[in-house]
């Protein structure tokens, strides 16, 4: 059987769960999803298991939190005066921010915790320092032309 090749499509089923076994993504309700095989748009190591597996077949893929969304770092995690926040601006909990960093760089972060002087705003990856498993089954195959 043929295996799937760099710029090739492939059309895939998955689950990913953490390490407690939460699952946190899956193509249930959407169905397969396609993905064209080095494009960088999926983990490498996921994109590696998929040019060995066949049609139909099933993996899993592990990876360690630096292999993933890398580890938590507690240096992200800043107090926002709320005077430096848009005045018709209600921050809650979850809330997603843009940022621009001192290099110019655009970061997002998520307010975890709201005062009535400081927004504390989390700079991480929101799966930053977990483990995750990836179940990927291997549907379709496009060949590059």
């Amino acid at each position: 059987m043929q295996h799937a090749k760099t710029g090739d499509t492939v059309f895939i089923d998955y689950v990913v769960r953490k390490s407690d076994g939460e699952v946190i993504a899956d193509t249930k309700e959407q169905g397969p999803q396609s993905i064209k095989l080095g494009d960088g748009a999926i983990f490498p190591q996921i994109e590696e298991k998929l040019t060995s597996m066949d049609l139909g077949e099933t993996q899993v893929v592990e990876l360690a939190c630096d292999q993933a969304f890398g580890p938590r770092s507690e240096e992200m995690v800043i107090d926002i005066p709320r005077e430096n926040l848009p005045p018709e601006m209600e921050p809650e909990q979850g809330m997603a921010l843009q940022a621009e960093q001192q290099d110019g760089q655009r970061v997002t972060l998520y307010v975890v915790a709201v005062s009535e002087d400081v927004v504390k705003a989390d700079g991480n990856h929101p799966l930053a320092g977990e483990d995750l498993d990836f179940d990927v089954t291997l549907r379709e195959i496009r060949r590059v032309a």
